[in-house]
This record gives C-alpha cells, sequence and structure tokens, in this order.
C-alpha cells in the first residue's frame, strides 16, 4: 500500500478527507494544509507511487494511481472526500470516475482531464545532473539545480524530495522519465462521476481553460468552477490559508 499521513482522527462526523499530492511532491509536501483541515475532520495525505516513501513500479499510469488511491481508501473504511493536485487530480478524477463508490465529493485543484502540451523532463534532467555525492545538506542540491533551475521556489520544493543522509532522490526518476507523456495525458474512460465536484484553479494560471469545461462538464455533470486570486498552478502553496477556506467551504455547503 502507498505510505500515508494521518492527521486524525478527528472526532467528528464529517467524512475523511483523502489528499493526492502532484508529481514530484509528496504527502509530507501537504502537511501545513492537512493540519489546517484536521480540526474538522481526519485528514490523509498519500505519497503516490514512485514517490516519498511509497513503493516504486515498472509503471505510472492513471489507471495505477487510482487502484493504489482506492486501496487506501478500502483500507481506511470506504468512502472518503478526495482532493488532488495536478496530477494527484488527474489521479482522483479516475478514482471517481472508475471506482465513483469510494469517493463522496471530489475536489480537483488546477487540472482537467485532457492532455497537456507542456513537458517536464527538464526538470528530471536537472535532478539526474545533481552530483548526490556532494551534497551533505539540501542548499548543497539547490546550488547545483540553480544552474539548471533558476527559479529558488521550484529548487526547494524538488530538494523536499531529496534523502540526504542516504544521498537519493526519493523519487523514481527513470519510470517518471519514460511514463512523462502518460502522465501529461488522461486516459479514455467512458464514466461519470455524479457526485459533488469541485474545480479549484488558480486565478493566474492557465492549466483550466474555458475550452475544459465541455470535457469536464460531460464526465462530472454537477462540476462547480472557483478561482484563487493571486495563485498560480500552485494555488495550495502560493494561498495556504485561501486553499484552505475555499475547500472548507465548499464542503460544508455541498450536499453529500
Amino acid at each position: 500500500m502507498l505510505n500515508v499521513i494521518d492527521h486524525g482522527p478527528a472526532d467528528t462526523n464529517e467524512p475523511p478527507l483523502l489528499i493526492v499530492h502532484g508529481l514530484f511532491g509528496s504527502g509530507r509536501n501537504w502537511g501545513a494544509i492537512a493540519k489546517r483541515l484536521s480540526p474538522n475532520r481526519r485528514v490523509i495525505a498519500v505519497d503516490q507511487r514512485n514517490h516519498g516513501n511509497s513503493p516504486w513500479f515498472d509503471s505510472h499510469t492513471y489507471e495505477d494511481m487510482a487502484a493504489d488511491l482506492a486501496e487506501v481508501i478500502t483500507h481506511f473504511g470506504g468512502r472518503m472526500d478526495v482532493c488532488g493536485h495536478s496530477m494527484g487530480g488527474k489521479a482522483a478524477m479516475v478514482l471517481a470516475l472508475t471506482r465513483p463508490d469510494l469517493v463522496n465529493r471530489l475536489i480537483v485543484a488546477d487540472i482537467a482531464p485532457v492532455t497537456y502540451g507542456h513537458d517536464q523532463n527538464q526538470n528530471i534532467q536537472a535532478m539526474r545532473s545533481v552530483d548526490l555525492s556532494k551534497v551533505t545538506k539540501r542548499a548543497d542540491a539547490s546550488a547545483q539545480l540553480a544552474a539548471h533551475i533558476p527559479d529558488t521556489t521550484l529548487q526547494s520544493f524538488f530538494t523536499q524530495s531529496l534523502d540526504v543522509k542516504e544521498q537519493r532522490w526519493r523519487l523514481n526518476l527513470d519510470v517518471l522519465d519514460a511514463e512523462m507523456p502518460k502522465i501529461l495525458s488522461f486516459p479514455d474512460i467512458s464514466g461519470r462521476f455524479e457526485g459533488p465536484t469541485l474545480f479549484l484553479s488558480g486565478a493566474n494560471s492557465d492549466y483550466v481553460a474555458p475550452e475544459h469545461r465541455a470535457t469536464i462538464r460531460e464526465k462530472f455533470p454537477k462540476a462547480r468552477f472557483a478561482k484563487i486570486t493571486g495563485a498560480g498552478h500552485w494555488l495550495h502553496a502560493e494561498k495556504p490559508r485561501e486553499f484552505v477556506a475555499s475547500l472548507e467551504a465548499w464542503l460544508s455547503h455541498s450536499a453529500l
């Protein structure tokens, strides 16, 4: 089973919330968000396959990831609300479409069920370029990454997946590189999820475009859309308080 970080149980009648991170992330990245939400409900954050402390596999498809999430939900006793960001949002959508019996409500953070043209392989190459034998602290890795990735925020994000003591990445870079076309795409699934669904996006992001709405509504007929002002694709990290407030407001007003 996937590695999980269990923030709970909360002593409430609210259903538990499963948080699913995006590419190159981990459940640990969502610790602050999970803690802010956990007084009102049990919150469980996962490390997806080939990420964090979860097992490594030779494949990384959305069907794989959805099956992993289904195993976690079943292990904890049944249905959950599910929130997924980016790649995690796609995995959460596939779970809802294929196993609607396991999902109460769905929150999709800044991603649509479509194929994207951008590539992430350059970031994999940047991480591969780091001479881990010369890394004794995360700042050492950031300094090396700077030659390829000038954005200090991204440097910090990537090095959170670095095991400094073991001098290894907690990312299966070879498989993520090979499976990148599948990660950028979205599988052809004929199902529909009839439960409440929120597509929450950063106002400065173009990941969920107006032309995507027809496809979204076809698969998620109860979809609602909201944006967080001043946020981009990493809306939960850029505007954490607003992100939590948006989730809590929607969860409190959307009927199960």
